[in-house]
């Protein structure tokens, strides 16, 4: 199994994604991964709760890189596909497929949420927070998607979230370092792979207007490309898509 940076394990923190900024704010680099059984203020996308229950996982890596801010954000693609891959660890090839931008949907459910986050350190370095939550044991309940767990697919007991996280760095360790030294295409090319709903039609609701069209894959850049009903490709490059009904 491939190397990974190394692991700073806590019973509890408000969030690994905010003590990952404290550190980046305060000229720390990493890289280094930072994992809590319990977190008190966990964050999702767009400002969401992400709330861990007892065995779940919490972990975000602190790492610099010296790509520029629009190479940088390609990291969630790869953190997609450790996830993905641990949940394949767990429950066998095909269980997880991935959904644009960034989400892992395990049968048709999510299992994983992601949140990239990034700013600039006092030496002007780029530092990047790649917090990754998953439901090893517990799915929340009342969440806008249907959510799955990990332990409701299996017939044995959920790996505990560090031997979880011991699997997820090693991938993450894998797909970051094909894309440093090959660029994104392989990123793509597995991306792709295991993707959920391309060519099927979809809503994308942006920041300021939903679109409807059909989702047709990923652009050089990770941006969905989207055809609308016209013939129209449309770039979409932040915002949330569904497919039915995920």
């Amino acid at each position: 199994m491939a190397s990974h940076p190394p692991i700073e394990a806590y019973d509890e923190l408000d969030s690994t994604n905010a003590e990952a900024r404290r550190r980046a704010e305060a000229g720390e680099g990493g890289p280094v991964w930072i994992t809590a059984l319990r977190q008190n203020a966990g964050r999702g996308r767009r400002g969401r709760a992400w709330q861990t229950a007892s065995g779940n996982l919490a972990a975000t890596l602190l790492l610099t890189t010296d790509k520029t801010a629009g190479e940088a954000a390609q990291i969630s693609f790869v953190a997609a596909l450790a996830a993905a891959d641990l949940a394949e660890t767990c429950l066998g090839v095909g269980a997880a497929k991935l959904k644009w931008p960034n989400d892992v949907l395990v049968h048709g459910r999510k299992a994983v949420g992601i949140l990239v986050e990034s700013g600039t350190r006092p030496d002007g370095a780029l530092w990047l927070a790649v917090g990754i939550g998953v439901n090893l044991a517990h799915a929340p309940q009342d969440v806008e998607r249907p959510a799955t767990a990990l332990a409701d697919h299996m017939t044995v007991p959920p790996p505990a979230p560090l031997d979880a996280l011991e699997v997820l760095a090693s991938r993450f360790e894998h797909w970051r370092a094909t894309w440093d030294r090959e660029g994104f295409a392989p990123v793509a090319k597995g991306w792709t792979a295991n993707a959920h709903g391309l060519g099927e039609p979809c809503e994308a609701r942006l920041p300021n207007q939903t679109i409807k069209g059909t989702a047709l894959g990923l652009d050089d850049d990770g941006a969905l490309r989207l055809k609308l009903d016209d013939g129209a490709i449309l770039r979409i490059t932040a915002g949330d898509v569904f497919f039915g009904g995920a």
